[in-house]
């Protein structure tokens, strides 16, 4: 029997997650399927999640399976609609102080997931939808799994927040499908922005039996489940490879993490660890080793800034502080873009793809304009040939994107965004021409990277219908928008701004009108320190390699190379023109765009060599900063430029500072952005005298 648990008080504001039992007949078997179904009582936008009330309602549940009369052939496990589970319930997590608690976690999910891997009867998993975690663990348990092929979010993705797959994952997967690809999905998928599996990738891995469609799932499942039982159908499963392949994948998990956290956070080694053992060590002894792994991890301060930096995402992002009434919003049924250049194509292609209204480009010449809608169109296809889009839905897009050598085409447009040569002056000009064909109400939205939008506006009539709306490269991928306020935007603009940029599927910050706005800022003022430390000498390398500490995306010459180094060196140049005292300009920089270099690094043979021609122009290497005071100098210039800005109130508070480094600059959840690191660290309090965030807040309770 089960021994069931009460809710704790850590989770005592728990959604509990229930488990119902049915006891069906099915035909051909004399005895009974028990079906458990989870089902928090919510809708599919409060994902059904384990906390201790929900492991002792699953408890009972395999208590009264085990207690019914005639007995059971067979115990399944479904979800509610849409979602099947997603692990446990994080909520409580902030609230533990001691690891005791954090150990009793674990074992708590070991001991009652364990009883439908030990149970007496076969037992499936019916994944109906969205399975994370925990959901992913509870399907391990069982002897056999189908997949709806409807399914989304599908993942283990606790490496991603800072922890291990803490309810039999790290053992169960891999003796399952193997080393290899039990790397591939605990930890390689985790450090790749949360990557999810699709549900035919959870059945070619080898997670899944078998893949119904949605429609008639449930029953496909248990017409399937009952071939298992009367011996129709036959399950094998390839042997795991225990050899030497185990092995290598585990040193391949190593230098993967090595190359996304440089060692700066503990849960991808903690995982890699598990799953080496997990090769030789029983079941019995493998969820105790992840016990005692999750119990450590709880109380580290890397799963504190992990779930900062996920309740940000999740909710934060969602709500943005500051904006105006929805209902201020203006309905948008056609959207203009000023340029046909490369940025000006994936706006294009975006606006038509989620807004789906007509979106018109002009530029000043017909080759680049064609060459523009050119570029939309073949996008369009490519999704078509990817299975993204019908041919039908493909057709339409490319209707809806045109092109025009004149703005009058802007003249019934709600929406015009510039995407022109960074000048005010040219901004300015733009403005005025597009602003001579529109309504009153159309908004005007620039996407610069760093001018000044209420100067761009200033010479309008209606000032007050333009807004920043700063997209981050490639528009497609990165999720932020930093959408800026400038001196005479009008409540009305603006709603209708974060409306757009909410149906673009962007998250979306209010920003202050100061030079660079947020992410830009912060990274030039960062990167500045690396440059400044090159021109004085520093080998490029080394300068290069100072910052791996922190374990950021990506080191700052390949940074800068993604960047261009002619936009570093022009935003650069802005913000010290704003800020002299604070922004480095790198003179040898200049050097690199007027020789039209467009990187320091070649990557041509695997690793980084300095280019000949770019360490001719900086001259002999020597005397400058060593990696440790490189840091040290960058992020103390963190903290000086984020408590600036927080005085200037560009943003609401911190936390809008660290959405907007997480989801604009990559920077790692295991931070929580950047602000955590800062406190944690002592660098906040030492150049600012403060911290940015409460003790507690992305932290060990203090």
């Amino acid at each position: 029997m089960g021994g069931n648990q009460v809710t704790t008080p850590e989770f005592a504001d728990e959604v509990v997650t229930e488990a119902h039992v049915r006891f069906l007949n099915l035909p051909g078997l004399d005895g009974e399927i028990a079906l458990i179904t989870l089902d928090n009582g919510k809708d599919h936008t409060r994902p059904s999640t384990f906390g201790p009330g929900g492991l002792a309602s699953l408890d009972a549940a395999i208590d009264e399976i085990e207690a019914h009369t005639p007995g059971v052939e067979a115990i399944a496990v479904t979800g509610k609609p849409f979602v099947f589970a997603v692990g446990a319930d994080l909520d409580g997590v902030p609230r533990i102080t001691g690891r005791d608690q954090a150990l009793e976690i674990g074992r708590l999910g070991h001991r009652v997931f364990a009883r439908l891997r030990n149970a007496s009867v076969p037992t499936f998993a019916f994944v109906n939808g969205a399975a994370m975690g925990g959901g992913i663990e509870i399907g391990l348990h069982c002897d056999y799994r189908t997949i709806s092929s409807g399914a989304a979010a599908l993942a283990l993705p606790e490496v991603f927040l800072g922890l291990v797959p803490g309810w039999g994952g790290t053992w169960l997967l891999p003796n399952l499908i193997g080393a290899g690809n039990a790397v591939t999905v605990i930890v390689e998928n985790a450090l790749n922005q949360n990557k999810m599996l699709k549900p035919k990738q959870y059945l070619e891995l080898g997670i899944g039996d078998v893949m119904f469609e949605p429609a008639d799932f449930l029953e496909r499942s248990l017409e399937w489940a009952a071939g298992v039982l009367r011996g129709d159908v036959v399950v094998t499963r390839p042997e795991v490879d225990r050899g030497q392949a185990w092995d290598d994948a585990v040193a391949w998990g190593r230098a993967v993490a090595d190359g996304k956290v440089h060692g700066a956070s503990p849960s991808p080694y903690r995982a890699l660890d598990l799953i080496a053992a997990a090769k030789t060590s029983t079941f019995e002894n493998g969820t105790a080793d992840e016990d005692e792994a999750l119990a450590d991890l709880i109380m580290s301060d890397e799963l504190r800034a992990g779930l900062y930096s996920f309740d940000l995402v999740q909710k934060r992002a969602k709500r943005p502080v500051g904006v105006p009434d929805r209902s201020l919003a203006r309905p948008v049924t056609k959207v203009g873009v000023v340029g046909a250049g490369l940025m000006a194509g994936q706006l294009a292609l975006l606006f038509a793809r989620k807004l789906e209204v007509p979106v018109v480009l002009t530029d000043l010449d017909q080759s680049r304009l064609d060459k523009g809608v050119g570029y939309v169109h073949a996008e369009i296809e490519k999704l078509l040939s990817r299975g993204r889009v019908s041919p039908d839905k493909a057709n339409r897009l490319k209707a809806l994107v045109t092109g025009s050598l004149t703005k009058d085409a802007f003249a019934d447009a709600d929406f015009v965004i510039e995407a022109v040569f960074e000048e005010i002056g040219v901004k300015q000009q733009v403005f005025a021409e597009v602003e001579a064909v529109v309504s009153p109400t159309c908004v005007l939205a620039t996407n610069t990277s760093s001018l000044s939008v209420s100067e761009m506006a200033s010479k309008l009539q209606h000032p007050e219908r333009v807004v920043g709306f700063h997209f981050f490269n490639p528009v497609a991928v990165l999720p932020l928008l930093e959408i800026v306020r400038a001196t005479r935007t009008d409540d009305a603009s603006l709603a209708t701004a974060f409306a757009v940029g909410r149906t673009l599927g962007k998250s979306c910050v209010l920003v202050k009108d100061a030079p660079a706005f947020v992410v830009n800022r912060l990274l030039t003022r960062f990167l500045g320190e690396v440059t400044r430390a090159i021109d004085e000498g520093t080998d490029f390398l080394e300068a290069d390699r100072a910052l791996e500490p922190l374990g950021l995306p990506m080191s700052p010459l390949l940074l800068l190379q993604l960047v261009g180094p002619a936009i570093g060196l022009h935003v650069s140049e802005t913000l010290h023109g704003a800020y002299p005292s604070r922004f480095y300009v790198s003179e040898n920089m200049r050097k690199v765009v007027d020789a039209k270099k467009t990187a320091f690094l070649d990557w041509s043979t695997g690793a980084p060599v300095v280019d000949p021609e770019v360490a001719a122009l900086y001259g002999p290497r020597g005397g400058g900063p060593t990696a440790d005071e490189i840091r040290e100098r960058a992020v103390a210039a963190l903290a000086e430029e984020i408590r600036l800005m927080l005085d200037e109130g560009v943003v609401a508070a911190a936390q809008d500072i660290d959405l907007c480094m997480i989801l604009g600059a990559g920077w790692p959840f295991h931070l929580g952005g950047i602000t955590p690191y800062l406190d944690r660290s002592g660098v906040s309090e030492k150049v600012t005298g403060q911290r940015f965030l409460a003790p507690g807040v992305a932290s060990l309770p203090a």
